[in-house]
């Protein structure tokens, strides 16, 4: 698995990648894509929304089940990837490429982990 250090993590498998103080791109970690399995559907936002940290902004739907994607952040949606929309499975290509949404005008942010320590935290998930 694949845990970039340039990185931010969520406990709840977001990536976070800070592009200035109050902007982020936002996208599902390699763990979360491998765990859904094939991804058929993602329902993004509009951009202008508002979400706080841990609010529901985004679905993404497997062959699986669908899930619940948390917002690591306190903003509003600047941009969504729109591609994500046609090719849904380019998450499963490349997690880190593959953004959901840009979030600007940051006001709070989750607790974040690193890459080691979100690798561990995905390690003792394993066991």
């Amino acid at each position: 698995m694949n845990f970039p250090k340039e990185l931010k993590y969520s406990k709840t498998h977001e990536w976070i990648k800070m592009t200035d103080d109050t902007t982020a791109l936002v996208g599902l970690t390699d763990y979360a894509q491998k765990e859904l399995g094939d991804l058929v559907f993602v329902n993004l936002p509009e951009e202008g929304e508002e979400f706080g940290v841990d609010d529901v902004f985004a679905d993404v739907e497997s062959v699986k089940a669908v899930s619940d994607v948390l917002s690591p952040l306190s903003g509003k949606i600047a941009e969504i990837n729109e591609e994500l929309l046609d090719e849904p499975q380019l998450i499963n290509a490349d997690p880190y490429e593959a953004w959901l949404v840009k979030i600007d005008e940051i006001t709070a942010f989750a607790d974040f982990l690193n890459s080691e320590e979100y690798e561990a935290f995905v390690e003792s998930l394993e066991k």
